[in-house]
């Protein structure tokens, strides 16, 4: 294998892919999803009106931003806000705002994969709410985890919202909550939002809109797979596909062949060959109970102590810390 595939090979991105791709069944990471391209439309389909758990989640923030706000300073002593998965950051400059309101002595740390968005992110804040230090993290939420853990000085509230943590299924997501938890001390927050289970249909038409977007955006791995690796995915042959087990709670999206061909990644020297009708697996969605997320917690060491739900029921933000010995 020549150099420059080896070195493509080894980026994150590049190792997952060709892992991904070569293993059965075949899947992809839903984190590669985001470049500029992504981020846009992932920002599209926060704007849908299929897809609920935006405006359920901001529902919350909007009609319980006084209570959350005080929860967050009730310490009364400075503290870090980080946020994982900020994007556009659009629901949290609410609480910054309410903090402001309230004098609070905090940073805001946002931490994303993508550096377009951090970009942005902090050129808003900076332009919408100038008393608010702001101090971006660039890496996945693993490679953020130790910045976090080495984070001593002041109190910590983690926000984790959009139930980003529905992309991991249980085993991983008490694997990814034990990490957080050996990050926060006695006094520090874990402030998460969860989907909860609620009509089957309510739930496939939010990542199956008729518009096509969420479409799009899971093809956009392909199509940053060709700008980025030379590949020559045709998109056009893959249908989207989106499945949902009420009995688990997941829901799952898949890449879907619709012929038998073989696509070439040139600087991953890799050929792919695809079975008609064979899947890609892009992403899941777990969705939850309080049952559940209880459980969840007491396996990773936390225990919830608080939640805030929207009017319907729909979503929930909980509140963890962790738990006494």
């Amino acid at each position: 294998m020549q150099q420059d595939a080896l070195s493509a090979q080894r980026t994150a991105f590049g190792q997952e892919v060709y892992e991904g791709l070569t293993s059965f069944p075949k899947q992809l990471s839903s984190k590669y999803f985001y470049d500029e391209i992504g981020d846009k439309l992932f920002q599209d389909i926060m704007a849908m009106p299929e897809y609920y758990l935006t405006n359920a989640e901001m529902a919350i923030f909007q009609t319980r931003k006084t209570e959350i706000a005080n929860l967050f300073s009730r310490t009364g002593k400075p503290f870090s806000l980080y946020e994982l998965g900020a994007g556009d950051g659009k629901k949290t400059k609410i609480l910054l705002q309410e903090l402001i309101d309230q004098k609070a002595s905090f940073d805001y740390r946002p931490i994303d994969i993508s550096q377009n968005a951090l970009d942005q992110l902090k050129a808003t804040v900076n332009d919408e709410l100038p008393e608010v230090v702001i101090d971006p993290l660039q890496g996945t939420y693993y490679e953020t985890l130790a910045a976090i853990r080495e984070e001593n000085t002041k109190n910590k509230v983690i926000l984790f919202l959009g139930s980003n943590i529905g992309n991991l299924l249980h085993p991983q997501a008490i694997d990814f909550l034990t990490q957080l938890k050996d990050t926060m001390n006695t006094d520090d927050l874990l402030f998460m939002g969860m989907d909860q289970k609620k009509h089957p249909q309510t739930i496939l038409d939010a990542y199956n809109d008729a518009s096509g977007i969420t479409e799009a955006f899971n093809k956009n791995v392909l199509t940053r797979i060709n700008k980025e690796f030379g590949g020559d995915f045709d998109i056009q042959k893959f249908l989207h596909w989106e499945v949902y087990d009420p009995e688990s709670g997941t829901a799952k999206s898949y890449l879907v062949a619709k012929e038998a061909f073989t696509v070439t990644i040139k600087d991953l020297d890799l050929q792919v060959h695809f079975r008609a009708w064979e899947t890609i697996h892009t992403e899941i969605s777990q969705k939850y109970d309080d049952e559940v997320v209880s459980w969840l917690a007491d396996q990773a060491g936390l225990e919830v102590t608080n939640s805030f739900s929207d009017a319907d029921q729909n979503y929930k933000n909980y509140v963890f810390k962790t738990k006494k010995l």
